[in-house]
Formats: structure tokens, sequence, C-alpha cells
């Protein structure tokens, strides 16, 4: 999904950007892909910290079965 999102904003900057002809439309076209780039880096960094917390759960979890395991194994 992010390469698809990536390729239409260059798409579709690039496009507005050779049919722009004036300063004007070359701005709000700036000003357009400056808000387009922050919404996807807001998105991006959702999933980043979502498969972070993700891995801090799963690495508590090995961290916790490892401890059991070596308390049997000391058991024994």
């Amino acid at each position: 999904m992010e390469k698809f999102a990536i390729g239409l904003l260059l798409g579709g900057v690039c496009g507005a950007l050779l049919t722009a002809n004036n300063y004007k439309m070359r701005t709000l076209v700036r000003k357009g892909q400056e808000e387009v780039q922050n919404k996807l880096d807001e998105l991006i960094d959702e999933k980043l910290c979502a498969f972070e917390e993700k891995d801090e759960k799963t690495t508590d979890k090995e961290k916790k079965e490892d401890g059991k395991a070596r308390k049997s194994r000391a058991e024994k």
C-alpha cells in the first residue's frame, strides 16, 4: 500500500508540475504535495509504532517463557 501511495503522490506531483504554467498553481501544487507527504509520514509512523508494540509484546512473552523453561530445568 505504501508503494502505491508513494507512486500516486509522485505521479500526481509530476503531472501537476508539468501542467502548471504559473507561479500560483505551482505554489498550490507544492502545498498539496507537502500535505500529502505529511499524511503519508503519519500513516507510516503509526504502522511503525504498531509494529514496534507488537514486537515488544512478542519479546516480553518470549522472555517469560524462557524464564519458565530455565526455572523448570533448574528444578530437575
